[in-house]
Formats: structure tokens, sequence, C-alpha cells
């Protein structure tokens, strides 16, 4: 069954259209009658459009919202944007709610730390008050790299109850000398060297080598084997960050890299390396968070912005279309761009470009997709308490088991007609490649067949060695992410919510928060940030940084939004200071020996 149909804008969010008053602002329905007094006093401070209300527009509302500020979002969909809830329309029945789906499911590494951080400040019902929503993120003890044709998946788990698991043990056994057996010693030793080359490189080498050098090269992936080209060159980018390894530059990779082992190493982290959330994110995250912020007097509008008009050197308004097609002009003292980089650079006009010709660089970003699909079951399928990566799917499939995580839901009580117990939400990474069933690539199939392939994908990494995790009539239904549209009823897919990208030299093309226009500013996962990699951690950081140079240029005394950088391990802060000055004498990494003379070492080592 499909339930891919456009959910449209619920009444929890949007209800804010009628009663508009002073600076274009709008008071929000839950606000009326015994919340309009503290809103009042509330929306008394310079006025804000935040233009965009997925996790960087949320974010900069908030923090601005605390410091006195009168904020209005704008948004055209659905609050929380990528990181939102898809209900699945018309699926509930006898009082219960739609069945919850997600555009993807969502993370929360350890060392992300700007997202946490909003997290705790926004309530929730019988959590900590100083923990709030982030009480309701949740460790998970495993990653899988799932294998067809027969092999044995590579499973890691510090889930107590599968580390007394005698088969669960054969088969982590089997899979490694498998994995040991296919993939060759030298090839594995010269990528761990690659990633101490990166793990000690300086900044300056960072910056002006590494950004421009893909993954791909820097692994020297095209001379090795296709199982390495699998599962190290391709597996960690495209599986796991929706990258590809041809393209994603060295410097992003790395980073990303680097922060994952150092927080399973514990360092520099907030909580567990894979956390996940305790329910639907609308539930547990989102709407928690849009109430929490009403309450400081936010206001939010269902609009999507159509342009910004410059005067006298500053944005002086924008325009917006309402849902019912009419058109309103914004005006506030200040304008926060939260939109993703294919709508933002829809509104640089020859004015707005003119005065910052940097925001050309917009343009040269590439944006891929990657969107989510659910299959609800008629049990529940723990296939591990974790993520899942499908590392010989050709569609780059990662998924989790949601019900095991929602450990105070009762979901056939719950949600849809009460014979639903679980969901496996997936991620599809790659929609160019031809399937396994149908040999079409995901952009070209029709809902039902996207739903078939994944299925079929999914069965032949988990049950080719005999085992059976979905067996038949255990598949209730599906639902395929509603940004995947098919315009005029045709068979050619797109994407309504693509993802940016990070490739090679995209660094020299992505602004800083704070835009040449005094009063613009933008809060996106586009923006140069610590994080590099478009994330909810790096719309939020963007926000944050957003708010702060608005703070500057209004000469305003509140405290600054906090930012976090990735955790730099002590012990090569000297190995980096002698990188920096072989990096300016123009002199190869220390450890940075060609790979023929790398091979025959390596192979003498082993």
């Amino acid at each position: 069954m499909s339930a891919a149909a456009e959910t449209g804008i619920t009444r929890r969010r949007f209800v804010r259209d009628a009663g508009a008053a002073g600076a274009g602002l709008a008071l929000a329905g839950p606000l009326a009658d015994a919340g309009l007094s503290r809103a009042a006093t509330l929306l008394s401070g310079p006025s804000v459009a935040v233009l965009g209300g997925g996790v960087g527009g949320l974010t900069a509302a908030h923090e601005l919202a605390e410091r006195g500020f009168a904020v209005t979002v704008y948004e055209r969909k659905e609050l929380g944007g990528k990181a939102r809830s898809v209900p699945v329309p018309g699926t509930g029945s006898d009082g219960r709610l739609p069945l919850p789906g997600e555009h993807g499911f969502r993370f929360f590494p350890g060392f992300y730390h700007h997202i946490p951080d909003t997290m705790r400040r926004i309530p929730f019902p019988g959590n900590l008050a100083n923990e709030g929503v982030r009480q309701n993120l949740v460790p998970a003890l495993g990653v899988s790299f799932a294998r067809d044709g027969g092999r044995e998946d590579l499973t890691l788990s510090f889930d107590p109850r599968r580390l007394l698991d005698l088969d669960a043990l054969r088969r982590l056994l089997v899979a490694a000398f498998q994995e040991l057996a296919t993939l060759p010693a030298a090839e594995l030793l010269f990528f761990v060297r690659q990633l101490l080359i990166y793990f000690t490189s300086s900044d300056q080498r960072r910056f002006g080598e590494w950004e421009y050098e893909s993954w791909w090269d820097y692994t020297r992936a095209a001379e090795m084997s296709e199982e390495y080209q699998k599962f190290l060159a391709i597996g960690l980018t495209r599986n796991l960050v929706a990258a590809k390894a041809e393209l994603a530059s060295t410097r992003t990779i790395g980073n990303m890299a680097e922060a994952f082992i150092m927080n399973m190493m514990g360092r520099g982290a907030d909580g567990a390396p894979d956390r996940v959330l305790d329910g639907p994110t609308n539930e547990v995250w989102i709407d928690p968070w849009v109430e929490h912020l009403e309450t400081l007097g936010v206001s939010f509008r269902s609009a999507t912005v159509e342009s910004l008009t410059m005067s006298g050197g500053r944005i002086s308004s924008a325009t917006v279309r309402l849902p019912g097609g009419a058109t309103e002009q914004v005006n506030a003292d200040w304008f926060i761009s939260a939109m993703p980089v294919e709508r933002a650079r829809q509104l640089w006009s020859p004015q707005v470009l003119a005065a910052d010709p940097k925001l050309a660089g917009l343009d040269d970003l590439l944006t891929e997709w990657m969107n989510g699909i659910q299959f609800y079951l008629r049990e529940p399928v723990p296939i591990l308490r974790g993520h899942l990566s499908y590392v010989d799917s050709p569609w780059a499939l990662t998924s989790i088991s949601q019900a095991q995580f929602w450990r105070e839901r009762d979901i056939p009580a719950t949600y849809g007609d009460g014979t639903v117990k679980d969901c496996l939400s997936v991620d599809i990474s790659n929609w160019e490649e031809p399937g396994i069933l149908y040999g079409k690539t995901a952009s070209s199939c029709t809902p039902e067949e996207i739903a078939e392939e994944v299925w079929a994908q999914i069965k032949s990494h988990l049950e080719d060695t005999g085992l059976s995790y979905l067996p038949d009539g255990v598949r209730h239904s599906w639902f395929l992410d509603p940004a995947i549209s098919y315009p005029g009823g045709g068979t050619q897919a797109q994407s309504d919510e693509p993802l940016m990208v990070n490739t090679i030299g995209s660094w020299d093309k992505r602004p800083e928060a704070a835009t040449a226009i005094p009063n613009l500013f933008l809060a996106s996962d586009y923006v140069r940030v610590n994080i590099d990699l478009a994330t909810m951690e790096g719309a939020n950081e963007a926000a944050r940084r957003s708010v702060n140079a608005l703070l500057d240029r209004a000469g305003s005394r509140a405290g600054r939004a906090r930012i976090w950088t990735l955790y730099k391990p002590p012990e090569f802060a000297l190995l980096k200071l002698v990188d920096a000055l072989r990096y300016r004498l123009g002199q190869p990494h220390l450890l940075d020996l060609p790979y023929p003379q790398w091979e025959e070492q390596a192979r003498r080592l082993s």
C-alpha cells in the first residue's frame, strides 16, 4: 500500500494568517487569549523575519527570542524541514494517530554539540529540567555492514544481549575473516596510513591541499581492489554521509572520519557515538520546540518566500506568497535566510548579487537526493539495535528498526489500524544506479517499483546466508517520502527536498553566515561551519553564527550563542606544527610516500 500523497499544511503549525499586526507579524493561534499578553510583551524588540522553518530557522528564532527580538518564521511546507515527521495520510483509524513517517531516519552522533545544546533548552514533560528534549535521545548499540552474495554481515554491537549470543559471535568471526580474506592486507594498511596522514595534517594543508583532492583520489581507490573500493572508499562516503567518493573533498570526509573515531574513543563527545530519538521526530522534538518558541513570542506564518527587495543598500522587504495565492510584503529590521541552497539562490536578484557578489557561489553548489522510505511491519523486527549499511546495494541503502527505540509507545494502540508493530526506516542515497529487480535507477522507477526494489535489495543482504528477518506477510505497507513526486503524472521522479553535498573546492563557494548586506544573514547547512557537512548540526551552527553576526551589527549587549569546534587530539599538535612548516615549504606530509613504495613496505610488514 502506498501513501505518498501530499500531507498539506497541518493545523498545529500554521493557523496563523489572521490578525497580523505590527511589522508584518502574526500571532500564532495557541498564543491567543491567555497567552496574548505574554506574546505582546516579548514581541517588543527589533523585528526579525526568518525565511525558512527548518532546523536552521527554528534555531535562529530560538536564539533571537531568548534575547528579546520579535521573530516571525515564514515556512512554505512544514516546520522542521527535512528533520520533520511526515504522518502517513489516511492511515489512522478508531482514534489512532496516522502512521509516523520521516524524510529519513534521524541520527545524532556524539560529536554533535549544537543540536543537543538546543535540545536541552526545550522543555519536555517528565524529563529533567536541564535536559529537556535531549533526554529523548537514546544510544544505538551497534552498526552492521550487511553484504550480499552469501557473505556474513560484519556486525559490531555493544548490546549486552548480542555479546552473550554465541551464534552472533560466530557470525561476527566469520564475517571478519571473510573481510580479511577479501581485502588485501597491503590495501588495508594503506587506507589506515591515509587516515593517519589526514589526522596529523595541519589546517593549512587541509584547506590548501585536501580540500581540492577527492576522497577517491586521496585513498588511491582506482588502483585498489573492488573490495577496497566498495567497502572503504565508497562505503564510508555514500552509504554514511550521502556523498560520492569521486566528488567529495578529502577534507570533508577526513573531518567526519576523525570525528567518528574520536567519538568512539570518548574524546570530545556529548554522548554515545550513535544516538536516535525515542519516538517520532515531531512528537519528541519538533512539536515541543515549536510550542516552546511560541511561549517565547515567536510567530509562524505559512508562506513561500519569492523575492527580496533592496533599498539603500539593505533588504527593505521580502515578498511572500500565502497559501491562498495572494502575495504580501514582509517588513522587518533584520532578515535571516534559513532556506536550503536550491531555494535560497533563487532569491539572489541582480541587486542582491551586486551588494554581495560572493552569494553567486551558491549556483555552483551541488545537491543530490537522500530520501526515506518506511516499511510498516506486522511484527517487531529488531534486526540490530543500531544502523545497518547495505554495502553492496546499488541504491546505497541504510536502515534502522524504529520500534525497539520507542520504548514508551504502544505502537499498535497508538498508530495506524492497530496491526502495525514496527517500522523499518530506510534511506536511499543513490538514485542514479540501476537496481537489481527492474534494472532501472530509483529516479526512473514508480513509487511501487521503488518500494519493491528497496525491499529486494534489503532481503538480498539480510537473508543470503539462510536467515529470515523479513518473512512473507510481515510487510503491512510502505510510505515513500512525499518530497518525491512525479510532475504531470510522468514516470521520472523529482525531489523537492534534495541535500547539499560537499564537493571538491566547494568551501570556496560557500558564504559566511554574515553577508555583505548589513541586515541579511544566512542560517542553513551550506554556510561555512565547523561540521562542514549538510546536517542538522551544520544548520544549527550556521543559525548560531547568523545570530551572533546580527547581534554584533545591532550593537546588542546580549550574550552570544555558543559555537563548538570539532575535537582536536592534543597528541597530534606537534605533528601538525611540523606539517604546517612542511606545507609552507612546499613539501608533502611526512608520511606521504608514493603508493608503490608504501605498497612494498606494507607487503614486507604483512
